[in-house]
């Protein structure tokens, strides 16, 4: 969302170079185009995230209506958790992880899978395809402190992760791996951004320093063919700090700021979500960061099973006290953890117990704070923001 997706021009790029013409629609910045379904055989959905999944079930039957004859998928992190859900919705296969063959054989074919397939060995990657996709300048751009707006492009120097925060929904699906993009495919996509304009780069890896060697190649191709350009990732707290000794090869390779999945300041609460740092270390890689004049922008999931009224104040007061107010957007101060199917949280003994049932509209288990107070705050907070 936001971006232009690199996870629609890849398979593209597979389609295109078997002879398979292929359309791609952004349903973030497009609308279906009955043109473009009016002879479709297949049509293969990218579910990203947790919006992209809702919007997609949503255009479903209208996709259906546009296309009656076509054959439907799913890839990406949230179809194969959801698989059952999908599958009752008319969709006939689903694919997860490094799905591009996949999606090839079942067009190829004709032949669709009985259960979900979810890859993670090592494919070939291909250089984007992004000619079907809408121009950069329709995407979000970025704002510099001086009103300066650069175009942004979007890639991806790596797919998955080696960690296991229980939260994270590309857990169920990687379980742990991740797979880098060659140096040489993730530049070459760059390059043909910056020829249709784009200023700036956001990397969309899980966490860019999965691979630090690997990162450290990225950013230093990326600088010498480009020193202009400037870009962001986003980087485990964990990692800011386990390779403090990159940062500043990093930031003179262009790094203007990192984003970090901080989610939390209250210590128990980061152990439960098994994220790797401690209150301490955010403050220390804030810290760290500021030296090298790269801005941190922070995100956080502050309402869970386990917040209380104190833990929140805490919160705000910290933010206030660490001069990050300006740098976290109001409605992450009203995010409420979800937890989809498939979720790590779930093999927590005491949570599986705090729970409901699976809920179809919501894409998650829901769940109350022990204290009532704190649900109705996250509420009137959400309505604010």
């Amino acid at each position: 969302m936001g971006r232009q997706p690199f996870n629609l021009a890849q398979p593209a790029a597979w389609f295109a170079r078997a002879g398979i013409p292929a359309a791609c629609l952004d349903l973030s910045q497009q609308k279906l185009d009955p043109a473009v379904f009016k002879d479709a055989e297949y049509v293969a959905i990218y579910l990203g995230m947790h919006t992209a999944t809702r919007i997609a079930a949503a255009a479903l039957p209208k996709i259906r209506e546009r296309a009656p004859r076509a054959r439907i998928a799913a890839f990406g992190l949230y179809a194969p958790v959801n698989a059952a859900w999908l599958k009752s919705l008319g969709v006939e296969a689903i694919f997860g992880g490094e799905s591009e063959p996949d999606l090839l054989a079942w067009v190829q074919t004709g032949e669709s899978p009985a259960d979900t397939v979810v890859r993670r060995d090592r494919i070939e990657f291909l250089l984007p395809d992004r000619r079907g996709l809408p121009e950069l300048q329709r995407y979000a751009k970025l704002i510099l402190a001086d009103g300066t707006q650069k175009i942004t492009g979007f890639a991806e120097a790596t797919r998955g992760c080696k960690h296991l925060c229980r939260h994270c929904p590309v857990v169920p699906v990687y379980e742990g791996k991740f797979r880098a993009v060659p140096v040489d495919i993730v530049l070459a996509d760059i390059a043909q951004q910056v020829a249709v304009g784009a200023a700036h780069i956001s990397f969309g890896d899980p966490d860019f320093l999965n691979g630090p060697t690997h990162a450290l190649k990225v950013a230093e191709a990326l600088h010498a063919r480009f020193p202009d350009l400037s870009w962001d990732a986003t980087i485990k707290i964990e990692h800011l700090l386990d390779h403090a000794a990159l940062l500043p090869r990093l930031k003179a390779c262009g790094l203007l700021f990192i984003v970090a999945a901080v989610e939390s300041i209250d210590d128990a609460i980061l152990d439960r979500l098994a994220k790797g740092h401690t209150r301490a270390g955010f403050e220390d890689a804030l810290a760290l960061v500021r030296t090298l004049d790269i801005a941190l922008a922070p995100t956080f999931v502050p309402f869970t099973p386990w917040t209380t009224l104190t833990g929140y104040r805490d919160l705000l007061a910290a933010l206030l006290r660490l001069k990050l107010v300006e740098a976290v957007p109001p409605i992450q101060l009203a995010i409420r953890l979800l937890v989809p199917q498939g979720s790590y949280l779930l093999h927590l003994p005491d949570f599986a117990a705090q729970v409901g049932a699976f809920d179809d509209a919501m894409l998650g288990y829901p769940w109350q704070a022990g204290d009532p107070r704190v649900d109705a705050l996250q509420a009137a907070i959400m309505a604010w923001a």
